[in-house]
């Protein structure tokens, strides 16, 4: 039954490609995103990077470091969930991104996502920040459905929906 779920997906996902594809290729030009270059493991990171890292992040384990152009991107564990940050060569930060579960829910997220979807099983939490934004991406299955909802500044958007094979 998965193995057809995810045939089905990757279906789904190639005609979505080729229709958009050949749609564009008549009505717009084809925009595409800079090429970003993640290099090896560093060793050395800058004193602003790794103190700015430490003030945010006191409580991280495990970090690992790597360049991704000429930002440093780093991977670590809090409290036994997965994060990435993403600091300029100067030591801001850019980005921070924690994944989680429902547990990980502030309350008034989790009620919301409860509210609306009273039958759904809350089975990951993806917390995106950057420097104004805070997007909360919940995944979701029920009897029938794999669901996708986001959550920013109190508003919920169902994002996707896929139902099970």
């Amino acid at each position: 039954m998965k193995k057809q779920f995810i045939i089905k997906y990757c279906m789904g996902l190639l005609l979505n490609f080729v229709v958009v594809g050949l749609y564009a290729q008549d009505t717009m030009p084809i925009k595409t995103l800079p090429i970003v270059t993640v290099s090896a493991t560093r060793k050395v990171i800058p004193e602003k990077v790794w103190k700015n890292f430490r003030n945010y992040f006191a409580r991280a384990e495990n970090p690992r470091w790597f360049m991704a152009n000429k930002s440093y991107l780093v991977r670590f564990m809090t409290d036994e969930n997965l994060n990435h940050a993403l600091f300029t060569k100067r030591g801001n930060l850019v980005y921070h991104i924690s994944y989680g579960y429902e547990n990980n829910l502030p309350d008034d997220i989790r009620n919301l996502v409860r509210r609306y979807y009273p039958d759904c099983t809350i089975t990951k939490a993806i917390k995106v920040e950057d420097a104004d934004r805070l997007v909360w991406l919940i995944n979701l299955v029920d009897g029938k459905n794999y669901l996708v909802v986001r959550v920013e500044a109190g508003e919920m958007e169902e994002v996707e929906k896929l139902d099970k094979a």
